[in-house]
């Protein structure tokens, strides 16, 4: 069974996060384990407070995995500051981790806030080298890459400049775009678009946080970047597709919906 650890924050409602995550490797018939990085009050409308994890208890979390389960795949999602940012790559690189998905969350779908100012050009730094993929939507690329993105070609433009020296394949999803719904994947110079259909529905809590997991998934199977990212999208669509409506807000996907649609 293949092993896939996710590093990122709690969210309590279960629809981003950690917990979806777990539920997105689980539905890849894959075995899930976790390194909290921080716990949030959060729900479908909105993140209320965060509460980071020290540092020094990231890395035994880390050490405690590694020692004894050591994942195929890694999936990197919410870390809210610099001195975590630091230690999870310094821990990263000591394990020679394999098959890194980085997604850098900056923002909850509700709108909270889950970055640090200034945390981004660490996250550059000290990430973005060992990660096999980076998955920015348009907000984080653009602040990522300091350019903004009104088409295709912009995000064409983005992924190049974020990419830059660092050797990372980047993924930059146009879910939030006017203009489609297709994402980008840039990977060494290369250019490929992932095309995908628009589903009507104010349901998409986490969305990021599952294609980033369903891609790690596929990526510990072997197969190739480009062919993980068009499985995990369909996933992502399927999820979408159920039409769960679950919360007040911007409820969650239905991570599951592939399971019950086998029975």
């Amino acid at each position: 069974m293949k092993k896939i650890l996710t590093i990122a924050g709690s969210d309590p409602s279960g629809g981003a996060g950690i917990q979806a995550d777990i539920k997105t490797i689980a539905a890849h018939g894959m075995y899930a384990m976790s390194v909290i990085t921080a716990l949030t009050a959060q729900n479908t409308t909105g993140v209320f407070a965060v509460r980071e994890e020290a540092p020094d208890f990231v890395a035994r979390q880390m050490d405690a995995v590694f020692t004894d389960i050591f994942p195929d795949a890694v999936k990197i999602g919410m870390v809210s500051n610099a001195d975590l940012i630091r230690v999870i790559a310094e821990r990263l690189r000591f394990y020679k981790a394999r098959n890194i998905v980085t997604d850098p969350v900056m923002a909850a779908t509700s709108g909270g806030k889950l970055m640090a100012d200034g945390a981004a050009g660490t996250l550059i730094k000290e990430l973005f080298p060992i990660s096999r993929v980076v998955t920015p939507n348009l907000m984080e690329s653009e602040t990522l890459c300091g350019l903004q993105i009104s088409d295709e070609n912009d995000m064409i433009s983005a992924a190049g400049t974020i990419a830059g020296p660092h050797g990372c394949a980047v993924l930059v999803k146009g879910g939030h775009s006017e203009y489609g719904t297709s994402d980008l994947l840039y990977d060494g110079g290369e250019i490929q678009w992932i095309r995908g259909e628009r589903i009507e529905n104010r349901n998409t809590h986490g969305t990021g946080c599952t294609l980033s997991s369903a891609i790690a998934c596929r990526l510990a199977e072997g197969r190739p970047l480009a062919e993980s990212v068009r499985l995990a999208k369909e996933y992502v669509t399927g999820a979408i597709a159920a039409m769960l409506d679950i919360g007040a807000g911007r409820g969650p996907l239905d991570h599951g919906w592939r399971l019950r649609s086998e029975k």
